[in-house]
């Protein structure tokens, strides 16, 4: 059960590309989970984020989950059941679906079609989404029904397979999963170079990584206003709990330090893309970079760990900022470690990065990893949805 299996992640993205929550499978390689493995990953998601904040959760499911023990642990009106036609049929089904309905639960149709929703009265109060392909023929036509149906109901999209099927959904207003974005890049302006925030901030990067004085680091900061208030702004978070407030850039730099200050440069020079930004895509390169940290604690020095999360956030960081990662290498030199890992997934950090770029792939080869890296599905599983839920909480 879980500790044969590895958890993937697709995220739900809103039309301005937002993550509104997540589809959460075993990774399977095209096979079918039973039911018994849906009942575990139901169990195994209760159990570390019941309470947690990450939108909408879908679910594979069948009228043998109806009574999982795990229902009466997760959160009902975040919690999405995604069910088969054939499922709401029988009249013992119908009333289990029914009294899931009333505690909350969300209930996903998969490959519903007009004359379905249109002529079946049963599913009118209870089916709260539906899950239909990008290239569905009555997609349109499916959307305009449910912004007019008495009861409320959303149309999802049920697995992107580019940019272009995204673009045009989002046209549509709707909301869909898209599990291989991290995997379709939006092809990068051959014109398109570093905003001057971004160029400053990959200056900062560098005179970190060259350990200069605090001195020439405050001189540079203060360049930029925004970049000071924003790093005054996260050294006075509640989460620092801090005696008194910090009032100065240099008192800043001093009591984060300066492989903090690099870790926090990288998130922020994420969010200075002029075209295209994606507040999923980020979202991405931080749980990439928190989940290889989580992975590589106790494995690798404790020194190292920072190194990670930067191989994490920097793995994205060309499409991020939609421009070649070769680029990115000449604006900013890093360790060569991680420079191997992102060139080529080898070295120290890159088995690592490997293993959670293949957490986000349906098809991804999570066992033959884990085990190179003598790695228990449990112990990657945990890390997963710890780095999911710590990257929900971060504010930039």
């Amino acid at each position: 059960m879980a500790e044969n299996n590895y958890l993937v992640r697709a995220p739900l993205l809103d039309p301005k590309q937002k993550v509104a929550g997540y589809q959460l499978v075993w990774q399977k390689n095209g096979e079918t989970s039973s039911d018994a493995e849906l009942r575990q990953l139901l169990a195994f998601v209760a159990e570390h984020v019941a309470n947690a904040k990450l939108g909408f959760l879908f679910f594979d499911a069948s009228p043998a989950l109806y009574g999982a023990a795990a229902l009466n642990v997760l959160t009902p009106a975040s919690t999405v059941l995604v069910l088969n036609r054939a499922d709401l049929v029988e009249e013992d089904h119908v009333m289990m679906a029914t009294a899931l309905r009333k505690r909350g639960f969300g209930l996903a149709l998969r490959d519903a079609d007009l004359t379905c929703l249109e002529g079946d009265p049963t599913l009118l109060p209870l089916v709260t989404h539906v899950r239909i392909a990008a290239a569905h023929p009555q997609l349109a036509l499916i959307n305009r029904y449910a912004k007019t149906r008495k009861f409320p109901l959303s149309v999802v999209v049920d697995q992107f397979p580019g940019w272009r099927e995204f673009d045009a959904c989002a046209l549509m207003g709707l909301s869909g999963l898209f599990g291989n974005f991290c995997l379709t890049p939006r092809a990068p302006s051959p014109a398109e170079k570093p905003s001057s925030q971004a160029i400053l901030i990959l200056q900062l990067m560098q005179l970190v990584q060259d350990n200069a004085d605090i001195h020439h680091l405050e001189k540079i900061l203060n360049q930029d206003a925004s970049i000071s208030e924003k790093l005054l702004h996260h050294m006075n978070s509640a989460r620092f709990g801090l005696d008194g407030q910090i009032a100065s850039v240099r008192q800043a730099v001093t009591m984060l330090g300066y492989k903090p200050l690099f870790r926090w440069l990288s998130l922020l020079l994420a969010t200075t893309s002029k075209t295209g930004f994606s507040p999923a895509l980020l979202q991405a390169a931080i749980i990439r970079g928190r989940f290889i940290e989580l992975l590589g604690q106790g494995l690798l020095p404790k020194s190292e760990a920072d190194s990670l999360f930067i191989v994490g956030t920097f793995s994205l960081m060309d499409q991020l900022l939609g421009i070649s990662m070769d680029e990115v290498f000449r604006q900013v030199v890093l360790p060569e470690a991680v420079a191997q890992a992102l060139r080529s997934r080898d070295g120290v950090y890159g088995p690592f990065l490997a293993l959670a770029e293949s957490c986000e792939r349906e098809d991804g080869s999570t066992a033959a990893l884990a085990d190179a890296l003598s790695m228990e599905a449990e112990r990657i599983n945990q890390a997963h949805l710890a780095a999911m839920v710590w990257a929900q909480n971060i504010k930039l």
